[in-house]
């Protein structure tokens, strides 16, 4: 049986190959996984969280950078990189068509596994700086 950290590797070799059936195969059918844009519950929800990550940044790439040796839950250090041309769900429900920006994100991801599948993914990283990246800025909103 894979421990978290080997599933966390294979994992990342499947985000890399844009390979949703084997990213949907490390997962439990009922595993939970969280991010900052959201929380995703299931293969259905998650399987949707990666097709569009992929379908924004098709040519994404993430590679770890610093590894916990532990034996569960893994803990990830990574930068992800990609180019922004396919549309891009924001945090007001608008999408953003491809920008052909760049982005080079850090973020920090704690997997927790049971019977050889993952079964809570954490995956952090700083939205403000994505945003940025990809040519938006924040703006005040309504006086309270």
């Amino acid at each position: 049986m894979p421990t978290a950290r080997e599933l966390k590797d294979t994992l990342f070799e499947a985000m890399n190959a844009h390979d949703l059936d084997r990213v949907l195969a490390c997962y439990c059918p009922d595993a939970v996984y969280v991010t900052p844009v959201g929380v995703a519950e299931g293969h259905e929800q998650i399987a949707w969280q990666f097709e569009h990550l992929f379908t924004a940044f098709p040519d994404l790439h993430i590679a770890a950078w610093y590894k916990v040796e532990s034996a569960d839950p893994a803990v990830t250090e990574y930068t992800l990189v990609g180019t922004h041309t396919g549309p891009f769900l924001l945090p007001d429900g608008s999408t953003a068509e491809g920008t052909g920006r760049r982005v080079v994100l850090r973020g920090a991801c704690a997997c927790a596994t049971e019977n050889g599948r993952i079964i809570t993914d954490r995956d952090y990283y700083d939205q403000l700086e994505l945003y940025s990246q990809l040519g938006y800025h924040l703006e005040p909103g309504p006086a309270a």
